[in-house]
């Protein structure tokens, strides 16, 4: 398909999603750019000349500060986020498997910034999660 026609089909379908959203200037720009990066990928790829091209998605930020202690920053878009999971399955409909293997993230590197890991750790072990959980496990086997 054109270039041309998928910028017409994404005018098209944001200004009908705007005429009964009210959008900021920023949404707007995000979501131009979601549609039409999901109108080439179901239409196989576009370049200028219309024909087919690889998609190679750059990351938008260096890999060493993507993941840092307070926030994890999507290599697609460059927002920054506490975790990306959601993130990157609703805005570039991408399972964490498939962002992993596009920008080489290790499988030991977590999608979550590391302070709210932490954070998460401490009130389960106040809670006494994992002793509840092994005592669970221990019942279930029982049976």
């Amino acid at each position: 398909m054109d270039k041309k026609v998928l910028v017409e089909l994404t005018a098209e379908i944001v200004s009908a999603h705007a005429s009964v959203n009210e959008m900021k200037k920023e949404d707007l720009l995000d979501e131009m750019q979601a549609v039409f990066q999901k109108l080439c990928s179901l239409a196989g790829s576009v370049s200028e000349e219309g024909e087919a091209a690889p998609q190679e998605v750059k990351p938008t930020i260096p890999m060493s500060k993507a993941f840092g202690a307070d926030k994890v920053y999507c290599l697609v878009c460059g927002k920054a986020f506490t975790t990306l999971k959601k993130h990157i399955m609703v805005s570039h409909q991408l399972t964490p498997k498939d962002y992993r293997k596009q920008f080489g993230v290790p499988t030991k590197t977590p999608l979550v910034a590391r302070k709210y890991s932490e954070a998460k750790k401490k009130i389960a072990q106040e809670k006494g999660l994992a002793a509840k959980l092994a005592e669970g496990r221990k019942k279930r086997g029982k049976k």
